[in-house]
């Protein structure tokens, strides 16, 4: 677990101001912002400003910040006018977690074929 931020997250520092990003949406819990490489016409990361390791670390020590993060995720695609969309998270480098700081990525925009890559 963790919860403090760490020097070396990249998130973190976004979360901090030190990593420009493009927000899209902010809350006092959650940043979001668009993903550099985007997978789709809409790939948003959604995260919790605190920092915790992956998705399940996360849910285990503040299911209230979890439900943030997911609700953020809703209020993304609302705005971008989604009626289809996918939320993944990724949890550990076998699963393609490249940052180690939860986050959910919001896709949309393009049909999503199963099961994903």
């Amino acid at each position: 677990m963790s919860g403090e931020p760490q020097d070396d997250c990249l998130f973190c520092k976004i979360v901090a101001g030190h990593v420009p990003a493009t927000i899209v949406r902010e809350t006092d819990t959650t940043v979001a912002f668009r993903d550099i490489n985007p997978q789709a016409p809409t790939h948003v990361l959604v995260i919790p400003k605190t920092h915790y390791k992956d998705a399940a670390t996360l849910a285990t020590a503040e299911p209230a910040l979890a439900a943030d993060v997911l609700r953020e995720a809703k209020a993304v695609a609302d705005e971008d006018k989604l009626e289809s969309y996918r939320i993944v998270f990724n949890t550990g480098a076998g699963a393609g977690q490249t940052v180690f700081h939860a986050h959910a990525h919001v896709l949309g925009g393009r049909g999503m074929q199963w099961p994903p890559g």
